[in-house]
């Protein structure tokens, strides 16, 4: 502890112990009531002791993770929020934080080369800023108050953060209640807290951007209403946001149109966590007019003539209306819903698989928004062809879709590969400068396919590209500006990547804006409405053969489908597939894994009954050997089901059925598949 964490203790032990008036006026000033007030509510509610130094505290990856989760869909709106507010203060030492309504930060942007600094400060990715843990700091008591504020320095209530400088603003949900906190921290600033006063207005003015991005997102089935002190300000930056339900009454708004309705109905100020008072207010309550006034026809008249006037105090506003979007209903008859609209490059990777449309549905949803997309599946379940889709489906499509597997470039190559050179930048770079995998993606769509192999070096490198959206060539002195929509695939489970220490935490969490995931094969539905895609009208595909591709697990997913139907096709006569036109070591590899396949987690194989006479029979030869005979007796057991037969025999049903084959046995059920000798 060093003399200045000492003089801090003394301070407000001072303070809050009611002995201020042995300090100094000068000492007393620097502390406003907001930041006293936090230290008694350390003292009194939360029982800190302010002698007690805390380092500070991060959550573990697990409990992070559930806080993010009950955010996501608000995170994703925030991003672009907080990366427009990280470029406007990187250069001068800040980092961005987003904590939830706990206090716990589930998104964060700052310098990587001062990472470990950064977290030992608590400046860092699952960082808890509760007041009531963390003591007076900006985030805990934006929290409590509902307010923004800064917490500068010697503001802090624990010794530990008094280098730190940390101004906050609260962004509110569409029914009043605080949301999340927006943050900007520096480990090192000037001594006066008034050097933070621009500070405290970006983030008061981004945590606006964001509440009303939200705002739009929640109520886009709803009418909404914007409203502005200037005309030229109503369509594209609105002080106040208002929703409304059929009946016209306030089912929404933003916290500016809040205050400003609160105090034009003389209702008292509801808390941070309190629902608004101004829910449920009809709207000819608050305005001097009828709501049938506004309408689709507003668009049409210019924004200084659609003026509305508050009833109690007369003000004058300018107002624009935006009608409801449509709501896609599911379901074929009147009270079911309609499925949600599949964009026709992603429609087509699907039949009529239930939990495929669902993923695609949602990707559509996707496509053209400001986040990344992480694609997770097991090897072969088309993920590049997935990242293709959501390319043709977006805005971006007639931009490049440049695709990079991480796992396939030389890892002494990837980097110039990535991120481009310039001449001479280091042995073998070539007389000429290089455009980068990067740079070629600029305006379009950047595929990065199997990202966990990318080297953990280079991981800090993209993790920047993602941040500042620019690309620095090796040996260049100045970066360059990208434009990107980032789609990464991995077959790996990245969380554990992260846990092992294999992949970067942060960077984990700037690609997985929202996960799409694909089914194995051996889950779809659609298996036949895949096959006769893959074969087109140049072959056909008996019953026999199809029986068998269905009984397969397809451990190569799609991919082994495609090489399993391009060899049938080649061997088969007149176009017309049977299942002596499969490869001959198909379903060898499902044979293995039931043959290994421990015992003791399987039902014991039915008994089969008791042997018969060898006599003569309508679906075979008139001798078989006694292997043949078993075989029989299996099949007559199990209704001629060479699934449930397989399974008692821990084989594949192409197995049984070359058994069958061989032994000259055919099913009654399948005489057209039949081999007779």
């Amino acid at each position: 502890m060093d003399s200045r964490q000492r003089q801090h203790i003394d301070t407000v032990l001072d303070l809050t112990s009611g002995s201020a008036g042995s300090r100094p006026a000068a000492t007393a000033a620097r502390h406003d009531d907001i930041i006293r007030s936090s230290w008694q509510r350390c003292i009194d509610d939360h029982g800190l002791d302010p002698t007690r130094m805390q380092e500070a505290r991060i959550l573990p990856w697990s409990q992070l993770r559930e806080h993010q989760e009950r955010v996501e869909e608000f995170t994703q709106i925030a991003r672009h929020g907080l990366g427009d507010l990280y470029r406007q203060v990187a250069g001068i030492g800040y980092v961005v934080l987003l904590t939830d309504g706990h206090g716990v930060t589930v998104d964060y942007l700052g310098d990587q080369q001062a990472a470990a600094q950064l977290r030992r400060a608590g400046l860092y990715l699952g960082s808890d800023w509760n007041e009531m843990h963390a003591g007076t700091c900006a985030v805990g008591t934006a929290l409590a108050t509902g307010s923004a504020l800064t917490v500068h320095q010697t503001d802090h209530f624990d010794a530990t953060h008094i280098p730190l400088t940390c101004t906050a603003a609260p962004v509110f949900d569409s029914a009043g209640r605080l949301n999340a906190i927006l943050d900007i921290s520096a480990l090192v600033s000037p001594l006066p807290k008034s050097s933070q006063q621009l500070a405290l207005q970006l983030v008061k003015v981004h945590a606006h951007h964001i509440e009303n991005a939200h705002f739009a997102r929640v109520h886009r089935h709803d009418w909404s209403l914007r409203l502005s002190s200037a005309p030229a300000f109503v369509d594209v930056n609105p002080d106040y946001l208002l929703a409304l339900d059929d009946c016209g009454r306030v089912i929404g708004h933003n916290r500016r149109a809040q205050e400003l309705l609160e105090r034009e109905l003389g209702l008292p100020h509801a808390g941070p966590r309190e629902a608004s008072r101004v829910l449920g207010q009809a709207f000819e309550a608050l305005f001097d007019a009828r709501l049938e006034q506004f309408g689709r026809c507003l668009a049409s008249l210019p924004a200084e003539r659609r003026v509305l006037t508050l009833n109690r105090s007369g003000r004058t506003l300018f107002i624009g209306a935006v009608p409801p979007a449509p709501r896609w209903r599911v379901g074929r008859d009147a009270g079911a819903a309609e499925p949600a609209p599949i964009a026709a490059p992603l429609a087509a990777l699907c039949g009529d698989d239930p939990a495929l449309e669902r993923q695609l549905q949602r990707a559509t949803r996707l496509v053209d928004a400001p986040i990344n997309l992480l694609l997770h599946g097991e090897t072969g379940t088309g993920k590049e062809y997935l990242a293709k889709a959501l390319h043709a489906a977006s805005a971006r499509h007639r931009r490049p879709f440049v695709a990079v597997n991480c796992a396939a470039i030389p890892e002494t190559l990837i980097e110039s590969e990535l991120f481009g050179h310039v001449p001479g930048s280091f042995s073998g770079a070539g007389p000429r400068p290089r455009r980068g995998l990067i740079q070629e993606a600029d305006g379009g769509t950047l595929f990065l396919d199997e990202i966990g192999d990318m080297p953990l070096a280079l991981q800090s490198r993209l993790l920047r590209v993602l941040a500042e959206r620019e690309v620095l060539a090796i040996g260049a002195a100045r970066p360059v500006p990208v434009d990107l929509h980032v789609i990464s695939a991995s077959h790996h489970a990245l969380e554990q990547a992260v846990r092992a220490g294999r992949f970067r935490e942060d960077l984990y969490y700037r690609l997985n804006g929202a996960l799409v995931t694909l089914p194995p094969l051996r889950e779809r539905r659609d298996l036949d409405w895949l096959i006769d895609k893959l074969l087109g009208k140049d072959a056909r595909i008996d019953s026999g053969a199809r029986a068998l591709l269905a009984a397969h697990t397809w451990p190569g997913n799609l991919r082994e489908l495609a090489n399993v139907l391009e060899y049938a096709r080649a061997v088969c006569n007149h176009g017309l597939i049977g299942p002596d036109d499969l490869p001959d070591d198909f379903g060898r590899t499902a044979s293995l894994r039931a043959a290994a396949a421990p015992v003791a987690h399987a039902p014991p194989p039915a008994p089969p009954p008791a042997p018969a006479a060898p006599s003569p029979h309508p679906y075979g030869p008139h001798h078989l050997p006694p292997e043949g005979m078993l075989l029989m007796q299996y099949l007559r057991a199990a209704g001629w089901n060479l699934s449930a037969v397989a399974r008692q025999l821990g084989v594949s049903r192409m197995t049984v059925y070359r058994r069958m084959e061989r032994f000259g046995i055919r099913s009654p059920n399948r005489r057209d598949t039949a081999t007779s000798h």
